[in-house]
Parts: C-alpha cells; structure tokens; sequence
C-alpha cells in the first residue's frame, strides 16, 4: 500500500471550492450549488450577494487558508427564492401541574446559487 501524503485530502478537488461562513453556518461550496440559508434581510428574488467571509480556498488541488478569513477572497451568490421552511412545534409541559404550552414557529429562508468564487 503506498504511503499517504500531506496534501492527499485535496487531490479530488480539482475544481475551485471554497469553504464561506454565511448566516452563522458555514458551508463547502462550490460554482453552481444550491443552498438553503437563513433569510438575508432586505433582499429579493434574482439580487446578487457577496459573501466575503471565505475561511479557506482549494484553488485546483491547492489550499489557501485564512486567519480567519482570506483577505480579498469572494463569492457571489444569486438568491433564487425567499421562503418559509416546514413549520416547528415547540411544546412546553410541566407534569401534575396543568402547565401545557403549545408554539409553532417557520425558520425564513434564502434559496441561493453559487455563481463565482474569487481569489484576488
């Protein structure tokens, strides 16, 4: 079996993939995903967004990673949808005490489009 190396982990990567934080999740992107976040606020449907907060870049097998993030690094995202996510139920109870809260709450969000990524 031959011996692993170092950077053995970025070798399928040939493609440019960028792992941003957006939102308070972070996400591996890269050209053309779709993902669901929450909603940006003051946006619609075919806005362009520019997330600035990229941690690491995999530029065709090579890593770049930031401190927290990579100075000048970007991706654009297009937002495809504003919408409301399955509906959440939030029961309370205390036993042997009559206490029953009953709560529903539908998280806002964004469907959006990786369109680049840019290294500057």
């Amino acid at each position: 079996m031959p011996k692993a190396s170092k950077n053995d982990f970025f070798v399928p990567f040939l493609s440019m993939k960028a792992t941003i934080k957006t939102q308070g999740s972070q996400f591996t992107v890269e050209k053309g995903d779709k993902l669901f976040v929450n909603r940006f606020p003051d946006t619609n449907e075919g806005d362009q967004v520019k997330l600035d907060q990229v941690l690491m870049v995999v530029d065709e097998g090579k890593p770049t990673f930031g401190a927290p993030t990579i100075e000048g690094a970007s991706v654009t995202a297009k937002i495809l949808e504003n919408k409301k996510d399955k509906k959440i139920i939030v029961f309370k109870k205390k036993r042997r005490q009559g206490y029953k809260r009953r709560k529903g709450h539908r998280q806002l969000l964004s469907v959006i489009e990786i369109e680049s990524i840019d290294l500057k």
